[in-house]
């Protein structure tokens, strides 16, 4: 996820194949029994079950079927719609003042009336607690929150926002029970109270149980199956094997591309496997720290845009399940361009990096540490840096070695300004551009890298957040992403493809994997 200060996201890739299939089952040709229990394994963490804290992948999957937001996004779409507000619109044309109005009888899982106190409770909450682990540095725009009677919730903006609806249809607009959780800190007992979907039955460090919630009331029929989630601490290996031993039905985020590939092509399996294959939006990119003596230089950073082979990079170490990605915003978001390839190029050029660097002086090999850490960004990305540092060696004009430490000082040493090169992954909030900028290239800049650029935070950010017609800012981001392949404090790399793999008697598995990175147990069923 993002929009906060530091990177706590997990590519969403549960594997990556070849030959894959578009579905697992079909919606009209479901038998399957909606109250069939499925047990889903992945080797993501549930960091938090209170959502005033998670904010990485794990958790925001609990967050999105557990809890329930004023809105939501549709299967397939990127524009959210009521939940359980019955309607939400901005009341003024400044995009400052948004009000929803609430849905009747709501309730929480535990028989407690849902009114607009909760909602307002709820933000106000998040914004207190302030959690360094949370999603509160996604609302810096918002001023007050207001219920003028129990059905209506007016958010008055300090700032021109019309992502704001995008924001609170995410898991950061998740709406807790004022009586279950406190004003001034986190809930720490495991346990989940929400009108989502689902329930939260039993949390504990290898699994959580979730059932379908008979109170909720919303756009999701909550008809799926009961659901069991296994943790694998990044086992991918426990996870590969127990979906062979069929002690799961679902392996989602984790299993690295040769074991997709070994059950895509039936060397570790029989039958009764499919990989099914959905949309992402999910992105990486390798991060030049601006302050670095070295990467520094802008004549260092285009040799290395200049020698980055990106089609070598998915073809071997994501076997053709990700694809290049040439722009800040990735292909399917609004105003997507491809910037990178238009300054740099697809192919490698040794004779135009040799260029880059002699504008900077540079005669010898340029030595170079690239930074990885093995359990954050999926499980082939340690083997992606070793890759791209030999493509920098084999020009003749660098020595880049690879050096991999655990997630925790990685941040840290980040945090520091240690490293020169390093790589993020992204998982977006919500499927819109400003989602892909404002992070990385406005105020707080959640890559840490010391890169500014006056033009883009004073004028181009503020100007495409207040605009309501989102497909009427991509002259606007056109722009950005032009000034950011110029400056380079990063390089995209790949887009992913997101995949899960399952047993073919699991239905619905192609209406969870999407854009919107919305994982709707309310979809799967089993037959």
């Amino acid at each position: 996820m993002n929009m906060r200060n530091q990177w706590p996201v997990l590519p969403i890739m549960a594997g990556l194949a070849s030959g894959l299939l578009t579905g697992c089952g079909s919606e009209t040709g479901d038998s399957g029994s909606r109250g069939s229990s499925v047990v889903m394994g992945m080797s993501d963490d549930v960091l938090a079950t209170d959502p005033a804290s998670g904010y990485d992948p794990g958790s925001w999957l609990l967050f999105n079927n557990v809890f329930q937001s004023l809105l939501s996004f549709p299967k397939g779409g990127t524009e959210p719609e009521p939940d359980a507000a019955e309607k939400c619109a901005f009341t003024d044309a400044d995009t400052k003042v948004y009000q929803c109005t609430l849905k009747d009888g709501l309730q929480f899982s535990n028989g407690d009336d849902l009114t607009s106190a909760d909602v307002k409770y709820s933000f106000d909450r998040m914004l207190k607690i302030n959690d360094g682990a949370g999603p509160a540095i996604m609302f810096p725009m918002l001023d007050s929150v207001r219920t003028p009677d129990a059905k209506t919730v007016v958010f008055r903006l300090k700032d021109a926002d019309a992502t704001f609806p995008s924001k609170i249809a995410s898991g950061a607009g998740s709406i807790v029970d004022h009586r279950e959780y406190a004003t001034n800190g986190l809930r720490e007992d495991g346990e989940a109270v929400g009108s989502g979907p689902y329930k939260l039955d039993s949390f504990s460090d290898d699994k959580a149980v979730f059932s379908v919630n008979p109170k909720y009331k919303g756009t999701a029929l909550g008809k799926g199956a009961d659901i069991t989630l296994k943790f694998f601490h990044g086992d991918q290996a426990g996870l590969k094997k127990a979906l062979l031993d069929n002690q799961v039905d679902i392996a989602y985020r984790g299993l690295a591309a040769d074991a997709i590939a070994d059950i895509e092509n039936g060397t570790e399996s029989d039958s009764g496997i499919n990989v099914v294959e959905g949309t992402s939006a999910e992105v990486q990119h390798m991060v030049f720290n601006m302050n670095d003596p070295v990467v520094g230089k802008p004549g260092v950073r285009k040799a290395i845009a200049h020698l980055l082979d990106r089609d070598a990079l998915v073809d071997e170490v994501y076997r053709n399940t990700a694809t290049p990605l040439y722009s800040i915003i990735p292909a399917g978001i609004t105003g997507h361009s491809t910037s990178y390839f238009d300054t740099y190029g697809a192919r490698p050029s040794r004779s135009k990096a040799a260029a880059a660097l002699r504008t900077e002086g540079v005669t010898g090999k340029v030595k170079l540490t690239l930074w990885s850490t093995p359990s954050r960004y999926g499980p082939s990305t340690d083997q992606e840096f070793k890759a791209i540092a030999a493509q920098l060696n084999a020009s003749g004009l660098f020595d880049a070695t690879v050096k991999s430490v655990p997630y925790a000082q990685y941040e840290k040493d980040i945090a520091k300004g240690k490293y020169g090169v390093y790589v993020k992954g992204w998982v977006p909030d919500y499927p819109d551009p400003d989602n892909f900028t404002a992070p990385f290239f406005g105020k707080g800049n959640v890559l840490k890298n010391n890169f500014t650029n006056d033009l883009i935070i004073d004028k181009l950010i503020p100007k495409t957040a207040a605009e309501s017609d989102r497909s009427s800012t991509s002259g606007e981001y056109g722009k950005v992403q032009d000034l950011v392949a110029e400056d380079l404090p990063m390089i995209p790399i790949w887009q992913a493809k997101q995949y899960a793999v399952a047993r073919d008697n699991v239905y619905g598995l192609e209406n969870c994997l999407d854009a919107s990175t919305v994982f709707r147990f309310w979809e799967i069923s089993k037959g």
